[in-house]
């Protein structure tokens, strides 16, 4: 409790490099404030992490825990959209999670409600950061961000490091089985899509964050790939899954692969 109490304070960032509590020798943010492209504004959060420690991706696994983030404080904002570079797997003590290491910029656009005027960014952010234990970091984003500025090209970096699309990636067929289980559902999704490297990954988000997701178990049969997961809503009993919703995500050694929608076969 101490730890947490000691990770879990403020930071107010503006559009300059700040460092953040969690103590600055473990996390480090910076606010990037990007341009404007008519009525979105493109702009991102740097995270720096030190040696050892690592943040999670948006669906972190099992045993992560997953960000939030909270723009409702802010100004001149009708909508927020964050872009994910492809993250890393890590394995620890037979469970794995999904996340950072290092540095991360993670984009994000804002819709404006006045294109033509600055927005002011309050949010508040919680992320996961772990090394040998996980602690809660929680700070504030507060900014502003100007109507017009420059592409920056370490947010370009970052938009051009998200997973490539099933189009990009040549994913053909794509086929979800849905199966009730005594508390939820079982999915399965076959993909027709060339091997992406080493350990292939699927992770399956059901696009509503009540429902827990089991680690899928995935297999490849030559160019089909196909993964297995059981997912349980909030009322412990089958319900009904929105497959359009559906984001399934393959995590490879040489390329990482985001499909959205999971039709049936």
């Amino acid at each position: 409790m101490l730890i947490r109490l000691f990770l879990a304070s403020c930071l107010a960032l503006a559009a300059l490099p700040a460092a953040a509590t969690p103590p600055d020798q473990i996390l480090k943010a910076e606010l990037l404030p990007g341009w404007r492209e008519g009525g979105r504004h493109i702009a991102a959060l740097r995270l720096k992490l030190a040696p050892g420690w690592k943040t999670y991706w948006r669906s972190p696994g099992e045993a992560g825990i997953p960000p939030e983030f909270d723009w409702s404080g802010s100004r001149n904002v009708s909508g927020v959209r964050m872009h994910w570079p492809v993250p890393h797997v890590f394995s620890l003590n037979g469970m794995q999670t999904i996340g950072y290491r290092d540095e991360v910029v993670l984009p994000f656009e804002v819709e404006t409600r006045d294109a033509r005027q600055p927005v002011r960014l309050r949010a508040r952010v919680d992320l996961g950061v772990c090394r040998d234990i996980c602690v809660p970091a929680e700070f504030e984003l507060d900014g502003e961000l100007g109507p017009v500025g420059a592409p920056d090209p370490v947010i370009s970096a970052a938009l051009r490091s998200r997973p490539e699309t099933g189009r990009e990636a040549g994913v053909g067929r794509v086929a979800c089985r849905v199966d009730p289980i005594d508390d939820g559902l079982r999915l399965t999704a076959e993909l027709d899509l060339p091997a992406t490297g080493g350990d292939e990954m699927v992770v399956m988000e059901p696009g509503t964050p009540e429902i827990w997701t089991s680690e899928a178990v995935t297999s490849r049969q030559g160019a089909r790939l196909v993964a297995v997961s059981d997912m349980v809503g909030p009322d412990g009993a089958p319900f009904a899954l929105d497959r359009s919703a559906v984001t399934l995500t393959v995590l490879g050694d040489r390329r990482a692969v985001e499909i959205r929608g999971c039709p049936a076969p």
